[in-house]
């Protein structure tokens, strides 16, 4: 039996309130009437469901999942990690490791250190378990930041870094000058390596051309050869777009975006462009994202500018970048990865209080960065010495958010967070 329901001569009305098609029954009905009313009752609920009594849907697209600690160690300053999923699911994460020498007495941390290497670890099961890392790359001159890895169509591995090397101070004078520097290190610029075996062996050292226009010189007294901190990305057509940085001004210090391109998977770059410049504004640390449409999407770190993010969109396939744009929200630096709906998971640092790691999902082209929902994903930082994650998609509706972070500023540490998507 079904239950009785109020008198009416109307059987199908459109509910304002739940959009749905919903149904009233007449008093006077047959039996045989009432059970073909009972089959388009029940779809009509089916299809309300949502609106009788189930949560509205999350405007942000997605939500925060678990928290994990991939690695740390309180001997070492581990940092700037990037993450790959492999054809079969394995996970790999590469990070920077250097001493911490603030337990002997040093009074801060530093990002410059002779004994800076790359390390790569592994997990098979979703970020639950990892292996103990492994040195994968220590350069002869000096120590390595910020390895960003990126898988291409064919399976290998390109992973873009940068190093400086320590230098005795009697020998600075002798350097060909303009040379960047900090401290006591001198710049050596920028450099990639490839990996055709899923990361357990890397081929030779490949040291990208400079920039067109490249003002100033690294270790060697070369033109500092091209770098970046940030995601490269292989467009449909084959190439590799990747936006590195460029300082217009030493002193004082502005720099400047633009755009390289390889044929060739990497193995040799070609000036193209310029992405973004400004008389007042430094444009550096930038991930770069091709668009359903063919779109070339970069999204950049700034400074002088309130800390706001920035983006720039070329709809050539690189040959002109149109002007940038601010994005409106603090945080830094961007990484864009494609969700399974082809929506875009955008990941950054944030160096305010309270200081983490937050997200935002942008539609397909990237166009609604001005209002797309702000996610929380991490804002129990200890310091601003945090942050640069690199995200990738477990399934439909799981990602893996990778970064570094510190509580109460101590250990510096490899961390992981999972996005539930909506």
């Amino acid at each position: 039996m079904f239950p009785v329901l109020p008198r009416s001569r109307n059987l199908l009305r459109n509910d304002a309130l739940c959009g749905v098609i919903c149904l009233s029954l007449p008093f006077e009905l047959s039996f045989k009437g009432m059970q073909k009313i009972g089959l388009a009752l029940f779809l009509a609920v089916l299809a309300g469901a949502n609106c009788l009594g189930a949560e509205p849907k999350n405007p942000a697209g997605g939500h925060k999942g678990q928290d994990f600690v991939i690695y740390k160690d309180d001997k070492f300053h581990s940092a700037f990690p990037s993450i790959v999923r492999r054809p079969d699911g394995e996970l790999l994460v590469a990070f920077r490791k250097a001493p911490d020498w603030r337990p002997f007495g040093a009074k801060s941390y530093t990002h410059t250190d002779p004994n800076s290497y790359l390390f790569l670890t592994r997990s098979k099961d979703d970020g639950k378990t990892w292996t103990a890392p492994k040195t994968f790359f220590a350069h002869p001159f000096g120590g390595s930041q910020d390895p960003g890895m990126v898988q291409l169509r064919d399976k290998s591995i390109v992973c873009t870094s940068y190093g400086w090397a320590s230098v005795p101070t009697n020998i600075f004078t002798k350097l060909k000058q303009p040379l960047l520097s900090h401290a006591n290190f001198a710049f050596l610029g920028g450099y990639l390596l490839r990996s055709e075996d899923g990361g357990k062996s890397w081929g030779d050292l490949i040291v990208p051309a400079p920039r067109k226009g490249e003002p100033s010189f690294n270790l060697f007294g070369e033109s500092t050869p091209a770098y970046n901190r940030g995601a490269l990305c292989e467009g449909k057509d084959g190439r590799l777009y990747w936006v590195v940085a460029s300082n217009d001004s030493l002193k004082p210090r502005l720099s400047s975006t633009h755009l390289m391109i390889s044929e060739d998977k990497g193995l040799t770059w070609k000036y193209s462009c310029p992405v973004a410049q400004d008389a007042k504004v430094t444009f550096n640390e930038t991930s770069i994202y091709e668009t359903p449409k063919g779109d070339l999407v970069a999204f950049m770190r700034t400074a002088d500018f309130d800390d706001h993010g920035c983006i720039a969109r070329s709809t050539d396939h690189g040959k002109t970048f149109q002007k940038w744009q601010d994005m409106g929200f603090q945080g830094h630096p961007f990484h864009a990865t494609q969700l399974a709906d082809k929506r875009v998971l955008l990941v950054y640092g944030y160096r305010h209080a309270p200081l983490g790691v937050r997200a935002r999902i942008l539609d397909s082209e990237c166009t609604n960065f001005a209002t797309a929902p702000e996610i929380v994903l991490r804002d129990d930082g200890g310091s601003e010495d945090l942050g640069y994650p690199w995200a990738t998609v477990l399934s439909k509706k799981r990602a893996l958010v990778v970064y570094y972070l510190n509580n109460k500023n101590g250990t510096r540490y490899i961390a992981g967070t999972t996005l539930e998507i909506d």
